[in-house]
């Protein structure tokens, strides 16, 4: 039975809530949007004074990464696995469990692969999609959300719109 509910596609997290949630610095995070392992899908940074929008599974796999690499994966197979998730299209990531011996990580979908992974010495430790999806959720349940992507945009156009209007009046 699956008891993770599906957070609407439309909800956004800023680089801070992302951040708090994943448990890494904001340079990581910037770093990581930088070189394309974690970007965000909702709205990227396009200059100085915009802020990028994670949606809920982009903060599922900065929280992934992170568990990953205090394993000690390197941020090569990290990456390495990211791609093969995003290239997968992997639209249930609660159904997976990714096994690693700390070299090379493994993309389980049953108990029976997990079982013949460990038998050949291969997994070593493994990290459950659905419970870290349970844990990002249960944290970002008491965090700001961004429902519309484009609202700071809008209300600082229309700050500017109305400080123009003020001067021009006098």
């Amino acid at each position: 039975m699956d008891t993770t509910a599906v957070t609407p596609a439309e909800h956004g997290y800023k680089g801070a809530t992302a951040c708090t949630v994943a448990g890494i610095t904001y340079r990581q995070l910037d770093y990581w949007a930088r070189t394309g392992l974690v970007e965000p899908t909702i709205r990227q940074a396009t200059g100085s004074g915009t802020q990028r929008l994670y949606s809920f599974q982009d903060v599922l796999v900065l929280k992934v990464v992170k568990r990953l690499l205090d394993t000690g994966v390197s941020l090569q197979n990290i990456r390495t696995a990211i791609e093969h998730l995003r290239a997968t299209g992997v639209e249930d990531l609660a159904a997976v469990t990714l096994m690693s011996d700390g070299a090379s990580i493994y993309e389980c979908r049953s108990d029976s692969e997990i079982i013949d992974l460990l038998k050949g010495g291969q997994g070593v430790f493994g990290i459950a999609l659905s419970t870290v999806w349970q844990e990002v959720e249960g944290t970002l349940a008491g965090l700001p959300i961004d429902n519309a992507p484009d609202a700071d945009l809008v209300q600082q156009e229309d700050e500017l719109s109305l400080r123009r209007a003020r001067r021009s009046a006098v």
